[in-house]
């Protein structure tokens, strides 16, 4: 059995038709220290999202404006490289193999996303979104990685090897 998701905000696909349905959602302080720990965070401080929900045929729409502020720690440092991050997410849910009538025949549409029971978790949604999000490499803008010069190459550990390479 899955566990369930920290963030999680299912909607019942009965409960999602044509017409457009909006939702809120927030991470509450527990929510958002355990996406913090599953995403290498030093923080979380906000996690929102404006969630609009639709179905066309088999097929049902995500389409979310979230925001969220985070904390990593700095490439380079290990110090909080603070950001906010706000952006929009659009997911489709629907069969991902089935007959070619049921299937919008876009070619620039993305497979659907599987659905999983009865429900979509939009809350899950927009975690997996956040975390695409993340800069894989924050750095503090005074932070600076130190290059060796020429002369400390010369009395480094690995000198022995570099003279057997080149037969001296």
């Amino acid at each position: 059995m899955k566990p369930a998701a920290e963030f999680s905000r299912p909607v019942a696909l009965d409960q999602i038709t044509e017409r457009q349905r909006t939702i809120e959602i927030s991470a509450d302080a527990a929510e958002r220290q355990a996406l913090a720990e599953r995403f290498g965070l030093l923080g979380l401080d906000r996690l929102e999202a404006t969630v609009r929900l639709s179905r066309s045929g088999v097929f049902y729409r995500v389409d979310a404006d979230w925001q969220a502020d985070v904390t990593q720690a700095c490439v380079v440092t290990l110090e909080p490289v603070a950001s906010r991050l706000a952006e929009r997410m659009i997911e489709r849910y629907g069969p991902t193999e089935a007959d070619e009538t049921e299937l919008d025949l876009d070619p620039e549409a993305d497979t659907p996303e599987a659905i999983e029971g009865n429900s979509i978790d939009i809350g899950e949604a927009v975690a997996q979104a956040m975390s695409l999000a993340l800069d894989p490499y924050p750095r503090k803008p005074e932070a600076t990685v130190a290059i060796p010069e020429e002369n400390e190459a010369k009395d480094g550990p690995f000198v022995g090897l570099s003279k057997l390479k080149r037969g001296s």
